[in-house]
């Protein structure tokens, strides 16, 4: 028997992540152009915000200035002030002193108690008569403005304020753009983290399984001669053909061409699939693929899965729904588990297969809670639908890479009924049966072709029907005229020719 070395069960992960090929280059790729535009942006962004704070300074002073003549306005006292104490002056001015006669205070007028207490009331106007503009300088100069100008000076004041914490928008406006950019860029280096351990822990479990039973004195060593997708000593024990599948493939043993297996393991080095599998949880599978010779296997259709699966194969797999259906348990005798159905063409063939060895092993009630675990299905029939009609399938979940051991059990199920199929022949009366029920399918299955040729025939005579009437439709009116001239004169002929032929009876 060929076998191959340990250290090609190793791809080498250092050369692949190294030298990448096929998607793990462009996802490289694509990881660098959204890092190179996320920098470019991230500059931008810098750049405007130090250009923002190079000119901050100017918009200061505008402020200063604006707060200067709002407080001008605002600060002074509106109410008139008490009269002040008027001095006389020195005899260089050239403003008199004032008359005696006019009084010096004057009582203001009386305001008018509607107004609202709000509104600042006017200052009187003989206190300023008799002022020096040049002398009191300083002094706000009152405007026999309507009372509007109160609230103009009001919505001043807050435009200068505002003009102090109008930036503040801005930087809440940098910190939620920084927020998202960081988040899409934790979620970039979580993606490529996951990436990476995810496709390595997919590894870690084929390998597993192919030291486990593809390895010296392992169970396909000792029953196949080939192992392996080359043919040479140092060829690979698994096909990878995705971050997730995982092919074997082994030849060379009695009763059988060939026997593929494929490992189907949860997307791991995808960080959505992930996540996804957190909340509808998944199992990694292997199945295995018999193909058998022609001249090995009799005429059996037989499955075995859990109930609530096999009523689904038992209504959607063909040869399932043609042939078998499922079995009750018999009342003699040791049967299955009872989480377990078994679709048969006949009772015969089931209490055949199901021998006391595979109840003790596996299918028993003590056994399957132990070492049925991970059984999913079984399927043997001669009547496969494919370009292989003799199968038998196989399916099983895989353990972690640290308890491959628990499928022992299982994986010995499949040299074992490879040598069963291989060796049983039905009884006369079994044959019979499934002879009619042969026949009998391919009886439909011929009628069913006539009727698919014919309907094909029908659909041929109706285009060509079609075409000869558009082919009229186009015609002009003279070669119409001529044609029916033409059928006219055949159907005369062939009248002529009948009353021939009965004259001379």
């Amino acid at each position: 028997m060929a076998r191959r070395p340990s250290s090609s069960l190793w791809f080498s992960p250092l050369s692949s992540l190294f030298l990448p090929r096929g998607d793990t280059l462009w996802y490289i790729l694509a990881l660098l152009s959204i890092f190179s535009l996320l920098i470019h942006h991230l500059s931008v962004s810098s750049l405007a915000a130090a250009d923002s704070s190079h000119f901050e300074g100017f918009d200061a002073d505008d402020d200063e200035t604006l707060e200067d003549e709002s407080l001008q306005l605002t600060d002074l006292p509106l109410r008139s002030p008490p009269p002040p104490t008027l001095t006389q002056s020195d005899p260089e001015s050239h403003h008199g002193p004032p008359n005696p006669k006019t009084p010096s205070n004057s009582n203001p007028p009386a305001t008018d108690s509607s107004q609202p207490p709000d509104l600042p009331t006017k200052p009187s106007s003989t206190s300023f008569d008799y002022w020096d503009e040049d002398e009191f300088e300083g002094l706000p100069v009152e405007s026999q403005s309507p009372p509007e100008t109160t609230k103009s000076t009001e919505n001043a004041t807050p435009a200068g304020s505002d003009s102090k914490t109008s930036p503040k928008p801005e930087n809440a406006t940098a910190s939620r753009s920084y927020t998202v950019e960081i988040a899409c860029v934790s979620f970039l280096i979580m993606f490529i983290i996951n990436y990476f351990t995810g496709k390595k822990e997919n590894e870690n479990i084929a390998l597993a399984w192919a030291a486990k039973f593809a390895t010296d004195d392992s169970i396909f060593e000792k029953n196949f001669s080939l192992l392996g997708v080359g043919e040479g000593k140092d060829s690979p024990l698994l096909l990878k053909e995705g971050h997730n599948v995982f092919k074997f493939y082994a030849s060379g043993r009695r009763f059988c061409q060939r026997l593929l297996a494929t490992m189907e393991l949860q997307s791991r080095h995808d960080l959505i699939s992930r996540l996804y599998n957190m909340i509808v949880p998944c199992k990694d599978e292997i199945t295995f693929e018999v193909y058998m010779n022609d001249d090995a296997m009799d005429q059996v259709v037989f499955a075995l899965a859990k109930k609530k699966a096999a009523k689904t194969m038992q209504k959607e797999v063909g040869d399932l729904q043609r042939f078998a259906s499922i079995v009750s348990p018999p009342s003699n005798r040791k049967w299955v588990a009872e989480d377990l159905a078994v679709i048969s063409e006949s009772r015969e063939v089931a209490g055949d297969l199901i021998t006391e060895a595979v109840l003790d092993q596996v299918f028993g009630d003590k056994a399957f809670e132990k070492f049925g675990k991970g059984f999913i299905s079984m399927h043997l029939s001669d009547q496969h639908l494919g370009t292989h009609k003799k199968m038998l399938i196989f399916k099983f979940a895989l353990p972690d890479a640290n308890h491959m051991a628990d499928m022992s059990r299982l994986v010995a199920l499949v040299p074992y009924y490879i040598d069963l199929i291989g060796r049983y022949k039905l009884s006369s009366q079994a044959r019979s049966k499934t002879d009619a029920a042969r026949l009998k399918v391919a009886q439909e299955a011929y009628k069913e072709l006539q009727n698919a040729g014919l309907e094909a025939l029908q659909k041929k005579k109706a285009e060509r029907r079609k075409m000869m009437e558009a082919a009229e439709a186009k015609l002009s009116a003279e070669a119409i005229r001529k044609k029916e001239v033409k059928e006219r004169a055949r159907q005369m002929k062939k009248s002529m020719q009948k009353v021939k032929m009965a004259r001379a009876h």
